[in-house]
């Protein structure tokens, strides 16, 4: 039996990729928007019903899921939702490789060509974005953003709300504290202990 009515909060280009995902699964009777940008009416064919803090008036009747790219807002978003009582969701794509042991926490979504490898453990919030490719015994902490192409080998630990840039690369056994930026192409050898900007070959920290 069919879920009821899916709501994605955010109706930006990231949300168009969520619904995708959201309509491949097929869980769903109806899908739609929330957005605070009163000039789009639709998304991808799909309504936008109201704004964010509509959600509120959805709740009992509807799942969520928080499309919004930046870590901050979707975490600030996400937590004011499950402590009203609403259920948030993950989504997975079907052309996804999901690994034997794998969690995937509510309110993160893995996108097309992902593989993730037996078991990591991913937390709330996250994204992991278009053909990232994470191997065995991985620890994504919450509201981690994996951009596409991203790849990370065994043993790697990536902590709350950090961001690894389009097409970096982090070797087996390496630990990235909380909130930090791996930029573009850059490789990751050794732990990341302090947050901040790292970006090139080997990654090195640039000051803010």
């Amino acid at each position: 039996m069919m879920n009821k009515i899916l709501l994605i909060i955010g109706a930006s280009g990231h949300g168009k990729v969520v619904a995708d995902i959201a309509i491949k699964m097929n869980n769903w009777q109806s899908i739609a928007f929330l957005d605070d940008n009163e000039s789009i009416r639709t998304c991808v064919g799909l309504g936008v019903i109201g704004k964010s803090d509509d959600a509120f008036r959805f709740k009992d009747d509807a799942e969520f899921f928080v499309a919004i790219g930046n870590n901050s807002t979707r975490k600030k978003i996400q937590e004011k939702l499950e402590t009203d009582g609403a259920s948030v969701v993950s989504l997975v794509h079907p052309r996804a490789v999901i690994g034997t042991d794998v969690e995937i926490g509510a309110g993160t979504v893995v996108m097309a060509g992902v593989v993730i490898n037996s078991s990591t453990k991913i937390g709330k919030g996250c994204i992991i974005n278009t053909c990232s490719s994470l191997d065995h015994d991985n620890v994504m902490e919450d509201y981690v953003h994996i951009s596409p192409g991203v790849t990370t080998a065994g043993s790697v630990i990536v902590g709350h709300g950090s961001w690894l840039g389009i097409g970096s690369t982090v070797i087996n056994n390496i630990t990235i504290c909380s909130a930090c930026i791996v930029g573009a192409g850059a490789v990751v050898v050794k732990d990341i202990t302090e947050s901040g900007t790292f970006v090139g070959v080997p990654a090195r920290r640039v000051d803010s």
